[in-house]
């Protein structure tokens, strides 16, 4: 297991909170709620770094962000970095 974990801030919610189900309003306000836990986790960059670099990239919310927001930042990602010279 990564040692950044043992200090995330959601060690000491429920889990399923991180993992929405669904699209609907309840799915997004869920995803909010857990964004809010990110918000104040001292290792949220740890989080987000892993869930980036991940080959199978996790659902749920890691690093502040949801599967859907992690595929676009990596699009941009990857569009900034073709952009370079």
């Amino acid at each position: 297991m990564d040692g950044w974990r043992t200090a995330a801030a959601c060690q000491e919610f429920d889990p399923d909170l991180f993992f929405p189900v669904g699209i609907g309003p309840a799915a997004l306000a869920q995803a909010e709620e857990a964004k809010e836990v990110c918000g104040i986790c001292p290792v949220r960059e740890e989080c987000l770094r892993w869930a980036m670099e991940e080959s199978q990239p996790p659902s749920g919310v890691w690093g502040g962000l949801t599967e859907t927001e992690r595929t676009a930042l990596r699009r941009r990602s990857r569009r900034a970095a073709a952009q370079r010279p």
